[in-house]
C-alpha cells in the first residue's frame, strides 16, 4: 500500500511539474479508463439544470469528435447536486450554488489498479456562473469542456491566464472567447493515452459505489474545500494548489483538479462541509 501511494504521488508530482506548451504532453498522470478496445463509450450523467444542458450537449459532442472515444449523455443518478456522488463506470456532471469557494469548477476521478479511472465527477459552481462576469456562453463552454476533459485523462496545455490563447478549453485564460472547445492537440493526446488495450474495463458498470471512507465521501467524489481533497501535488504559477490526491483505501485514490476563479484561490475558500 505504501509503495502504491508513494508511486502514485510521485507520478502526480512529476507530471504536474512539467511545463505544458502546446507541443508537449498533457496527459493527467497517465490516468485513463480501462477498456479492451477503441473507440470506447463513456457515459456522462446529466445532473445539471436547464441553464447548463446545452453546454453539456456541446461538450459531449466536442469530445466525441475524438477518434478513440465517444461520450453519451444519460440520466444522472445523483440525489443531491451539491454532493454530486460518484457512480462507478461513468462520470456524473452537476451544477449548484456551491458558495464563495474561490473555484469555478472541479473535476475528480477515482483511481484503481495504479492508473485506471473507475468513476468521475464534475461540479460547476453557480455562485460565480450566476454573476454577470461569468454568466456567458464562452465561460460556461470553456469550464464544462475542461472539467469533462480532465475526467478523460487530460491535463492543461498551458496554465498561465495571461498567455495567448491556444484555442483549446484545456488552456487557462482570462478571456475564453477562443478557448471553448478542444483542439487537435487534445485529440492527439487522447489517441496517445488510449493507444493500448487493457485486459479489463472500468466502463459501464452499475451504480454500485465504493464504501464510504473516513472523509464521509466515496471514492471519486470531491467535497467543496481543500480539506476534503487530500494532499496538494501541484501549484499554479501564482502559488495556488490546483491538483490534489486523497487516499481512499487500499489501492484507491481520488484525484481532483480545481479551476480557481482568476485572481482568487485558497484564501477565498471558506465553505465548510
Amino acid at each position: 500500500m505504501r509503495n502504491f501511494v508513494r508511486n502514485a504521488l510521485a507520478v502526480g508530482v512529476a507530471i504536474a511539474g512539467l511545463a505544458v506548451p502546446a507541443s508537449a504532453t498533457h496527459s493527467w498522470g497517465g490516468y485513463h479508463w480501462a477498456r479492451t478496445s477503441n473507440p470506447f463509450t463513456l457515459k456522462l450523467g446529466d445532473n445539471v439544470d436547464g441553464s447548463w444542458d446545452s453546454y453539456l450537449v456541446t461538450t459531449s459532442a466536442d469530445w466525441t469528435a475524438s477518434a478513440v472515444l465517444n461520450t453519451v449523455i444519460v440520466p444522472g443518478t445523483v440525489k443531491q447536486a451539491r454532493r454530486c456522488g460518484a457512480t462507478t463506470g461513468r462520470v456524473e456532471v452537476c451544477n449548484a450554488a456551491y458558495g464563495n469557494t474561490g473555484w469555478l469548477g472541479i473535476a475528480s476521478i477515482s483511481i484503481v489498479s495504479g492508473n485506471h479511472i473507475s468513476s468521475g465527477t464534475v461540479k460547476q459552481n453557480d455562485t460565480y456562473f450566476n454573476t454577470a462576469q461569468y454568466n456567458s456562453p464562452t465561460w460556461r463552454n470553456m469550464v464544462m469542456c475542461q472539467e469533462v476533459g480532465h475526467t478523460l485523462g487530460l491535463d492543461h496545455q498551458d496554465e498561465a491566464f495571461d498567455n495567448a490563447n491556444l484555442n483549446t478549453c484545456m488552456d487557462y485564460t482570462n478571456n475564453p472567447s477562443s478557448n471553448q472547445h478542444p483542439n487537435q492537440h487534445d485529440y492527439d493526446m487522447l489517441a496517445t493515452i488510449y493507444n493500448h488495450a487493457d485486459s479489463t474495463t472500468t466502463l459501464g458498470q452499475t451504480v454500485n459505489r465504493f464504501g464510504r471512507q473516513s472523509t464521509g465521501l466515496v471514492s471519486g467524489e470531491s467535497g467543496l474545500t481543500m480539506k476534503t481533497w487530500g494532499r496538494p501535488v501541484h501549484f499554479t504559477r501564482d502559488g495556488r494548489p490546483d491538483k490534489f490526491v486523497r487516499i481512499d483505501g487500499p489501492g484507491m485514490l481520488t484525484v481532483t483538479h480545481v479551476f480557481w476563479v482568476p485572481g482568487k484561490g485558497p484564501r477565498d475558500n471558506r465553505v465548510s462541509e
